[in-house]
């Protein structure tokens, strides 16, 4: 190999990293995210589960009014914030508005729908059509995130003032603050 492929390769190769990382990128751009109501049309009735109807019982549509009590008030407090349902550093992990940062990204979604679909699946403008929605490996490939689970850690961690490094017991008997398998279960719903 000469001096001048191997450079080619090197540039291809920069490029090709450079691609997949902007793909990647893109797949949580505010621009992609579809909300609450597009994830309904289909996922609402009975027959197919009702993922939606879960969403709304479960724990993560309620993140905002998590914030509203005495006792998020008073961790706030604690950390120099006067109002955690309005402040950013609450809000990257209790609103999917704000996309993992302290300031509101996403318009489509209200910071009142609080953790939605999204947060966990990845946003939905490139898999939601019925034709990749039947397909997972075409779902997948337009940017939905599977298992759905490789989302919690991006708020479920030591950086979460409320962290309890003790608060699970795994199967194993280990003592940890987040464990996937216990927490997927307030929140699952059928495929």
């Amino acid at each position: 190999m000469n001096r001048n492929t191997g450079i080619s390769i090197f540039a291809g190769s920069v490029l090709l990293v450079g691609l997949i990382g902007t793909i990647v990128a893109d797949e949580r751009a505010a621009e992609n995210y579809v909300g609450t109501k597009s994830c309904k049309m289909c996922h609402k009735s009975a027959k197919k589960g009702n993922q939606y109807k879960a969403w709304q019982d479960g724990p993560h549509s309620k993140t905002i009014a998590v914030l509203a009590t005495a006792e998020a008030k008073a961790t706030a407090t604690k950390l120099g914030i006067a109002d955690p349902q309005k402040s950013g550093k609450c809000l990257k992990c209790h609103s999917t508005a704000y996309n993992w940062t302290e300031e509101k990204q996403v318009e489509k979604i209200a910071v009142a729908d609080g953790v939605t679909c999204e947060s966990c699946h990845g946003a939905g403008k490139n898999y939601k059509k019925k034709s990749v929605m039947e397909d997972r490996a075409k779902c997948i490939e337009a940017g939905m995130v599977h298992p759905a689970t490789k989302s919690c850690v991006k708020c479920h961690n030591d950086e979460a003032p409320s962290w309890d490094p003790e608060r699970y017991t795994t199967k194993d008997g280990k003592k940890t603050g987040f464990d996937v398998e216990q927490a997927y279960e307030k929140i699952k719903h059928p495929r």
